[in-house]
């Protein structure tokens, strides 16, 4: 090492670039401020530096790392895939993708038109036969006398029991749904299988607790009912089974769409009681209306419609399926049009119905 010095005429930093290796490097006389900016920045170099090599280590070959900005652009990017359904197309990020069932996207729009048909369909006159807006026009055609369900033809039924025919079955489907093995898997199926049997079982209890019937009630009409209900019961059920390997909706509405349910069965029974306590001491057929008076009856005619709607948006928000959002949304067209009809039977019956009082939703509808 000395000979090496000796030997060398050049200055000490020439023979550092000389040889390096023999000799530490010697430290330059900083100031004190820049002693403390380089002990400011060296962790942050050093922890940048770090946090690339594991980025491209972890990296797929051939895919470069991305900065900050690239990896927002690209996280936005996959969510914008991830709302897309199978076919490529976009899909909203509150629903499952569509399950690949042909019999599920029939009975989708299926469901969602006839129901809407049937909507227009009271806006229009053409009532079910069931409703007391039925009666009136059948006893009409009858020429003002005699059972109007009489003129019309086919057995009858009690309202009474008619009505259970409409709504058992789709209870029974429900709490069959937890007999079944593999039907009804995870959290989300066991809470749409078991509000779909609150629901019916109101109903039921509803049925033969509360509500004042008069008349009677084609069998025809309430098996249709029956099966409608029995249908769309089962078919929710299917659609969320289909469901169950699917990515998850990035928006979750589980705990919402539990909180909105209950709202709709608690005002849904409250103003059907109501309605009940209405007819305590009237008569039987057309004599037994009034005007109704107490909750949102003092703003809407059907109060009852709108928590049932809320209700089953409830079911669709548990579900978070295309199959429940089709039904809800059939449902909300459906009630809508029978709250408007409602609303212009009792301008015609009582000449001091308030006009203040709107059909389905307070100071809108």
């Amino acid at each position: 090492m000395w000979l090496c010095c000796s030997l060398c005429s050049s200055p000490v930093s020439s023979y550092q670039r000389a040889c390096p290796q023999r000799l530490v490097p010697t430290r330059r006389p900083f100031d004190q401020a820049t002693n403390l900016r380089n002990a400011r920045l060296r962790p942050r170099t050093a922890t940048r530096t770090w946090r690339r090599v594991r980025q491209a280590a972890a990296a797929p070959a051939g895919r470069p790392t991305t900065s900050s900005p690239g990896r927002r652009a690209q996280s936005r990017l996959s969510q914008t895939e991830r709302n897309k359904s199978p076919a490529g197309m976009w899909w909203p990020p509150f629903l499952y993708p569509p399950p690949a069932s042909a019999y599920v996207a029939a009975m989708s729009a299926v469901s969602l038109a006839s129901m809407a048909n049937a909507g227009l369909s009271e806006l229009r006159g053409h009532h079910m036969a069931y409703s007391k807006f039925w009666h009136v026009v059948a006893a009409g055609g009858a020429g003002g006398g005699g059972d109007g369900n009489k003129q019309a033809g086919g057995a009858l039924l009690r309202s009474r029991d008619g009505m259970l025919v409409a709504y058992a079955p789709a209870l029974a489907a429900a709490a069959a749904s937890f007999a079944v093995p593999g039907a009804v898997e995870g959290v989300r199926a066991q809470l749409l299988s078991a509000a779909l049997a609150a629901h019916f079982l109101k109903r039921v209890l509803e049925v033969l607790f509360v509500h004042r019937y008069s008349g009677s009630m084609q069998l025809d009409t309430a098996a249709t009912i029956g099966c409608s209900y029995l249908l769309s019961t089962a078919t929710m059920i299917y659609a969320q089974h289909l469901s169950r390997g699917l990515p998850e909706p990035p928006v979750d509405l589980l705990c919402p769409g539990v909180l909105v349910l209950a709202v709709g069965l608690a005002g849904n029974f409250y103003h059907h009681y109501l309605l009940s306590r209405l007819r305590a001491d009237g008569g039987g057929g057309d004599k037994g209306y009034k005007i109704p008076r107490g909750g949102l009856f003092e703003l809407v005619t059907c109060p009852h419609y709108l928590f049932e709607i809320l209700g089953f948006f409830g079911f669709a928000m548990i579900a978070q399926t295309a199959y429940a959002l089709a039904v809800a949304t059939g449902t909300a067209a459906y009630l809508a049009g029978r709250s408007c009809a409602t609303r212009r039977w009792y301008e015609s019956k009582f000449e001091e119905f308030p006009a203040r009082i709107k059909a389905l939703v307070p100071y809108l509808l």
